[in-house]
């Protein structure tokens, strides 16, 4: 059990090292940013637990040429060779219908 909790803690820093490299090349060399196409679908929500797909064409997304993804411009980016190997990006629509939306189940006292 010491052995696997060595191994775990040696991985830990393993992993922390390689991000702050990772990290300080990627703020050393400037943001190093580019674009990668990706296609875009919209999964909708239908009657009877059924799902509407609708292809939405496609898109430049940007992405990081690091290791890891990177905090730049504002948003999280994924690293370029995930996203070149992860073109289909998924938006899911989620319908909320309200319950009382100026309908109600009996009349209301103004209306009669």
């Amino acid at each position: 059990m010491r052995l696997v909790g060595l191994a775990a803690r040696y991985l830990l820093i393993g992993a922390a090292v390689a991000y702050a490299v990772d990290w300080s090349v990627f703020e050393l060399r400037g943001p190093a940013m580019s674009t990668v196409t990706v296609h875009k679908f919209l999964k909708t929500p239908l009657k009877g637990n059924k799902l509407e797909f609708d292809y939405l064409g496609t898109a430049d997304e940007s992405c990081s040429r690091t290791l890891f993804p990177q905090y730049a411009a504002s948003t999280w980016n994924a690293p370029c060779w995930w996203l070149s190997r992860h073109k289909t990006r998924w938006e899911s629509v989620d319908l909320q219908l309200p319950l009382t939306a100026g309908w109600s189940s009996r009349p209301s006292s103004a209306s009669r």
